[in-house]
């Protein structure tokens, strides 16, 4: 009876061995299965994830960069497995270029930069985003390059040899001069500064670093097709998903880790961009935003002139802090700045320091150069159309004509109020004593005195007055008797 119970414990002992070690087993091999049995980490983008696609359309600037950074941070919220950036750009400002940077080098997401559709261009910072992104395609018929930096407000390059009206004898004794080699001028700084940071993307990515230094101290450009060639891009697609399908199994390095691309059935998500986004564009526009500034101080002036209007007051004040936001985010020259509001000061102290018109057409001059030097820049998408310019201009020196002709017909008007306005007045004689009598004027009875007796009814034209008596003369030349 022990010998059949201890044979049962052992038997009981073996099975629950058996158990355990078949649990192991299912437990590796649910590892292997969700590991793709790679030893590697597992992928980001489990295939049929969402992926998200940003369009960068126009100019790169402030309000850009803001729709992309919420585009990220949307995309990590909802668990999105790939982010996809449809470019179409001439370039931009260098600072809403690097934030885009920023987020895609720091984004656990890839990020895939599409040149897109046929006929889109990848300039200037376009081509540095292209560089930053983990993938980079480009549709037919498209290309991108021309990464050369612009200096805001032009460079004043020194002239070697002393310019071309140097005389002979003097070019004589430059030319025995040992050469020295010219100082780096701001533009050079530019340069150097931007061809190591489209270099240090280049070799992040594994892209041709060469040919991105080339497209910054050149201009160069590339197409499609030559741009896979020279590995600038990795791949041609039609449109995205022509793109998705050849991206599906690619593996891609996302911050320091490998993950390989399940784009296969992906649903594609357009992220359009939010109130604040659109807010920005169009407040950032560099037309729009110097209107604004226009409303805003014509407003003020008009509120201070007419206290308790309110309306323009309120209007401008609105107008003038969104002006000043905008121009906070965009490259504007602060003595442009300094030289409109000069102009404007100078057009509203004629109408209350008439000068025969030289402090307005000197306040219009100052106004029209400092809305030129305002936003100075070769920057695609940021100068302010000379259009906006002269017709504004032309509107300010047209009011203010207008406004110096109706001052000036003021003042030959005749006076209508007041005791001077009485002067000249022609009345008529109640009643008269000697040298002094009655008579009425505009309605009203008042005493006169004169140099002779009058006649009562006879018609009197007043010459000055003395407190409350007019002094009074005949009226020979007749006129209205009121």
């Amino acid at each position: 009876m022990r010998f059949a119970l201890g044979r049962r414990g052992i038997g009981r002992a073996a099975a629950a061995d058996r158990a355990a070690r078949l649990r192991r087993i299912a437990v590796w091999l649910c590892v292997l299965a969700l590991g793709g049995f790679l030893p590697g980490p597992l992928s980001w983008a489990t295939p049929g994830g969402e992926v998200h696609l940003l369009e960068l359309k126009g100019a790169v600037g402030p309000a850009v960069s803001d729709y992309i950074h919420r585009g990220f941070e949307k995309a990590r919220k909802r668990g999105a497995s790939l982010i996809i950036l449809r470019i179409d750009t001439p370039g931009g400002l260098d600072t809403a270029m690097r934030d885009i940077i920023r987020d895609i080098l720091g984004s656990p997401i890839p990020v895939v930069s599409f040149i897109a559709p046929s006929g889109a261009r990848a300039a200037s910072a376009g081509t540095y985003i292209a560089y930053a992104s983990h993938v980079a395609a480009m549709a037919p018929g498209t290309n991108l390059g021309a990464a050369t930096p612009v200096q805001i407000g032009g460079s004043f390059p020194g002239l070697p040899g002393g310019g071309k009206d140097k005389q002979k004898q003097g070019d004589r004794e430059e030319a025995k001069k040992p050469e020295v080699k010219p100082k780096a001028t701001m533009s050079d700084k530019l340069v150097n500064d931007a061809v190591a940071y489209i270099r240090s993307l280049a070799q992040l990515r594994g892209r041709n670093a060469d040919w991105a230094e080339k497209a910054v101290r050149e201009a160069a450009s590339l197409s499609a097709a030559d741009a896979v060639e020279q590995k600038v891009v990795d791949l041609i697609a039609n449109d995205v998903p022509d793109l998705l399908k050849k991206l599906d199994g690619r593996e891609v390095e996302v911050l320091g880790a490998k993950q390989t691309l399940g784009t296969a059935g992906a649903v594609v998500k357009v992220v359009e961009p939010d109130w604040r986004s659109k807010l920005l564009a169009v407040i950032t526009n560099p037309n729009i935003a110097y209107i604004l500034m226009l409303i805003g101080i014509y407003g003020l002036i008009l509120e201070f002139y007419s206290p308790g209007v309110l309306v323009p007051g309120v209007v401008g004040a609105i107008s003038l802090l969104l002006a000043l936001y905008a121009f906070q985010l965009l490259p504007i020259n602060y003595a442009g700045l300094a030289l409109m509001l000069f102009g404007l000061g100078l057009m509203v102290a004629e109408a209350f320091a008439p000068s025969f018109g030289i402090l307005g057409l000197g306040g219009a001059a100052a106004f029209v150069i400092g809305s030129v030097m305002l936003l100075e820049t070769d920057v695609p998408g940021f100068r302010i159309s000379w259009m906006l310019i002269g017709s504004i201009a032309l509107v300010s020196a047209g009011c203010f004509v207008l406004m110096m002709t109706l001052l000036m017909r003021a003042r030959r008007r005749p006076v209508v109020t007041g005791q001077e306005q009485m002067i000249g007045g022609s009345g008529r004689v109640l009643d008269w004593d000697g040298r002094s009598g009655r008579v009425r004027l505009h309605g009203e009875i008042w005493q006169a005195t004169a140099p002779e007796s009058l006649d009562p009814g006879s018609r009197v034209r007043v010459e000055k007055i003395d407190g409350l008596t007019l002094v009074v003369r005949p009226d020979n030349e007749g006129g209205n008797v009121p």
